[in-house]
Order: structure tokens, then sequence, then C-alpha cells
């Protein structure tokens, strides 16, 4: 049974490249380093400390993260926690999250497909577990409606994604392939240009006409659209069920290891945040607006936010065997090396909470931990 959609489309940045080709990732960012944030309630008062003072949680300040900005914010992820405190952090990129989880600055993040794998891959298994989904959906490829009628017209043209070898980037290649055109994956010159923009700059490129189309995640699609443009293709369409991982929810192993009664506390928390999403959308988009606006500054206009969360699913489920086709889609591009994801995931802790709740358990795809 299909879970339930939320308002949603992202801010995105499940982006994030493929370090086994040493390509580094972006988030489509509101900053470049990561930061320490302050939460509203950080630590559930009067509760009992877990195992551990403090669980370290990382995530991207985007809508595409919307469990871990509406947790954190509501006090959601705390209240689960007892004594033990939340210290969040933001980041603008996917492998400066993974940086920050092997060196111990953050426990628990909240990530892309893409580093996701590499960040397993590189560490031949060592490093981290996915324990729980997050977000789905989020990523359209917008044109020039005056340059671009149909899907075919697409060849020979500029198209823009995030960056080489991130999630979208292979998503396009990937659709490119599947066209039967060819694209050096590399250099993005073939039958259709691929050309690797931030997300920061794309809109402006677009609205200059120096692109003539973009395949991004949100809210960097609704700004091409507020900018003119039209969405051709949502590439949730692709997928069965039109349903994929945009965001996963990690952790170290060592942290999941030394501290399980955290762990299952956090997935506590996420499992209701994502409940209380889908079934306040409203106020759970004001909610992540607001958060947003914390951390960046600026919150995002309502001809933005409002199609952009509309487009983003807010799950528990992983959707393991998306992760393993992106990962295919990847090698296939020749921008990846054939990784061994045996173990990648550990869902026992979340099913767990599931059955508590009385819902479906979720699949790991045949790639879990023994």
């Amino acid at each position: 049974m299909r879970a339930p959609r939320t308002t949603l489309r992202r801010g995105l940045a499940a982006a994030a490249a493929l370090p086994l080709l040493a390509v580094a990732a972006t988030a489509c960012g509101y900053g470049s380093e990561a930061k320490d944030d302050d939460a509203k309630s950080n630590v559930s008062a009067g509760g009992k400390k877990l195992s551990a003072d403090t669980v370290k949680i990382g995530y991207f300040p985007n809508l595409t993260h919307a469990t871990a900005l509406v947790g954190i914010q509501e006090g959601l992820i705390a209240k689960e926690l007892g004594g033990t405190t939340v210290k969040p952090s933001t980041f603008n990129a996917g492998p400066s999250e993974i940086e920050a989880l092997n060196a111990g600055s953050i426990d628990i993040g909240f990530i892309g497909p893409s580093p996701s794998i590499n960040g397993y891959a590189k560490s031949k298994g060592q490093s981290l577990r996915i324990i729980g989904g997050s977000a789905s959906g989020g990523v359209k490829l917008v044109v020039d409606p005056e340059k671009i009628k149909t899907l075919d017209d697409l060849k020979g043209k500029k198209i823009a994604t995030p960056q080489l070898g991130n999630t979208q980037d292979v998503a396009f290649l990937n659709w490119i392939s599947e066209k039967g055109w060819k694209v050096d994956a590399q250099s993005g010159k073939g039958d259709v240009s691929v050309v690797r923009s931030d997300n920061k700059v794309t809109p402006d490129a677009f609205k200059s006409g120096s692109l003539e189309g973009a395949w991004v995640p949100e809210p960097t699609a609704s700004k091409l659209v507020a900018e003119g443009g039209k969405v051709l293709l949502d590439e949730s369409t692709l997928w069965p069920d039109d349903k994929f991982v945009i965001t996963n929810i990690i952790v170290s192993q060592k942290f999941l290891s030394e501290h399980p009664d955290v762990v299952d506390a956090v997935l506590r928390g996420t499992v209701n945040t994502n409940k209380w999403i889908n079934a306040n959308p409203d106020e759970a988009k004001a909610s992540a607006n607001s958060a947003l606006e914390k951390l960046s500054g600026k919150a995002l206009p309502a001809d933005v936010l409002d199609p952009a969360w509309k487009s983003i699913q807010i799950t528990d489920d992983p959707l393991a065997a998306t992760l393993q086709a992106q990962a295919d889609h990847a090698v296939k591009a020749g921008l990846l090396e054939k990784p061994d994801l045996k173990g990648i995931y550990d869902l026992k802790p979340l099913n767990k909470i599931l059955e508590a709740e009385g819902q479906p358990a979720v699949a790991d795809a045949g790639l879990g931990a023994e």
C-alpha cells in the first residue's frame, strides 16, 4: 500500500557525488561548511539519560531532509531521547557529512543515496549502516518551453545537473543512455551537453539563456519554473510505484554497536515525525520553512515552497531496491566501480518500531547486515 504523500518538493541535495571517482558532491545548498545548530527542544525536560550523553545528528538544510528539519524544530526527536541531548549540525555536501561521520563528529546522518553508497564502498563496508528512510522523489527535468517542446528535443541542448557523479547526474546519464543517445560521462559532451552547474547558480544561468534545461532536485526545480521553465519530466514516473530514495538515515557502525538504545530512540523520533508530517502537511511545511529560515537566513517564497513540498514523499521505507538500481546506473555510466553493498542496511531496529506501531516491515532488498 502506498504511503501517504505529503506536500513537498525539495531543496535538494541528496545530491552527493560518487567519491570512488574523487567526485565532489553538492547539496543544493544554503551554506558551505558543517554548522552546529541550536534547536528548540534539544533535550527532553526531566527525561532519563540513555547510554550516551549526546547524540550528534547531521543533515542538510533542504526540504528533502524534512524529517530532520521538522523533527528537530518541533522537538519530536528529542522527546524520545529523554535526558540525552541532540546536537544538530548541517552540511551542504554528502562527502563532508560522510567525513564527519567517519571522524565521529556526527553519529547519525540524513543523506542521499550516492554518498551512502560511496561511504560504504570506500570503507569496505566498515563505516556506516542505513537504518531507515526519510524521503522519496522531488527531482524534475525543467526546460525552456520556447526551445524544448518534447523529450526528443533535448538532443543537442545544454541541460544542467548539480555535479558530476551526483544522484541527479547519474539519473540523467542513465535516462540519456535509455534513449539510445551517447554522452561521455566525464566531459558531459555528446548528443546532449550535460552541464554540471551548482544548484545555487543554475536558476540565474537558466534565466540568462545559457542553459536550456536542468535535471535537478527541489527547490531548484521550482525556482526554474518560477523563472518561466516548464516541468517536462518528473523522475518519480521512471520508478516502480513512483518511488525512489532521495534521503536515507545512516549511523556509524561504532555508534550503533555502542549505543543501540540511542539509535532506537532517534528512530522512534523519526517515525513519529514522519507520521506527523504526513498527517499535518501544511503545518509541517511551515515548520520546515521556518527551520530553513533559521539555518539559511532566508525562507522559501510560496511560489517555490508550495510546489516543491508537494513533490516529495516522506517515508520510513528506505526503498532499498532503488538504492541498488542507482548504484547500477552509476556503474553503467562508468562513474563507479561495482560496489558490494551487502550489509549496507540494518533495518531490524526500525522494523521493531514499525511492528509496535502496527505498521508493515520495510525490506532491505537482500542487502541487510547479518
